[in-house]
């Protein structure tokens, strides 16, 4: 996959630094005071001077800010957030995020995680890298770890692995079932779901078509990439293409302390 310039490229100075920097916007204020700031060789006067992102120079404390067309980032999902760009009634997962770099990069989730479903979810603006992960014919793995009542066993090992009739004339692609822990007293089981597909609710849908009901639901994998110990619910981080893309589909360690 190739990335290629985004539309829009002019934009406000203090804007554009804030988006590739640290700094936030009065950050920037004060660096221009400072005479810190230099667009195209000259001192920046003003915050709302107009850059374009692709053609003109700018430095910050002598370091030369190069633009990036496509962000890429990695979400430990929390609970009551919904996948989405925007909503009326409920926060979204971008509204999660620094409101300089969504102005600036426009990004949207990667598929969707139900609004009580935690776990890992990748936030870009790269529609070819979306499809990399999304396209049914590319097999991505997803893992959902879940706690269900009702207990299962190793027959529903074998109809998870057949596939299963969800409903509303959809089948379901064979997927992986584990039984992790069967509380009898409770009538619960603890077990981890593999799927390579997306279908509306799929997961809750599997575990109802087998008489189960799900309580919690949380994704831990996509391809060989795993949600990171480090990142607990509600953060995320700003990631490398390349060093995802190596994650999720050669199983490369992602270094998220740097």
């Amino acid at each position: 996959m190739t990335n290629k310039k985004a539309g829009k490229n002019t934009q406000r100075l203090d804007k554009f630094v804030s988006s590739m920097t640290p700094y936030s916007r009065s950050d920037v204020k004060t660096l221009i005071k400072k005479s810190a700031i230099y667009v195209n060789g000259s001192v920046a006067k003003k915050p709302n001077h107009p850059v374009n992102v692709t053609e003109d120079k700018v430095e910050v404390d002598g370091q030369e800010l190069v633009y990036e067309p496509y962000v890429y980032i990695m979400m430990h999902k929390p609970d009551g957030v919904i996948s989405a760009t925007e909503d009326n009634r409920w926060e979204t997962v971008i509204d999660l995020l620094p409101e300089d770099l969504v102005l600036t990069y426009q990004p949207f989730p990667v598929g969707r995680l139900d609004k009580d479903t935690t776990g890992l979810l990748l936030i870009t603006n790269d529609g070819q890298f979306n499809h990399a992960l999304m396209a049914p014919k590319k097999h991505v793995e997803k893992e959902y770890a879940v706690l269900v009542d009702g207990l299962l066993s190793d027959k529903h090992i074998g109809q998870f692995e057949k596939g299963l009739d969800i409903g509303q004339g959809e089948k379901t692609k064979p997927a992986q079932l584990f039984i992790d822990q069967v509380d009898e007293e409770a009538a619960q089981t603890l077990a981890r779901v593999v799927i390579a597909e997306g279908k509306y609710h799929q997961v809750k849908r599997m575990f109802h078509a087998v008489d189960c009901e799900v309580v919690q639901l949380h994704r831990q994998r996509i391809g060989q990439l795993i949600l990171p110990d480090a990142l607990t619910e509600g953060e995320f981080v700003q990631v490398d293409y390349q060093d995802l893309y190596d994650a999720i589909f050669e199983g490369k360690a992602l270094n998220i302390t740097e």
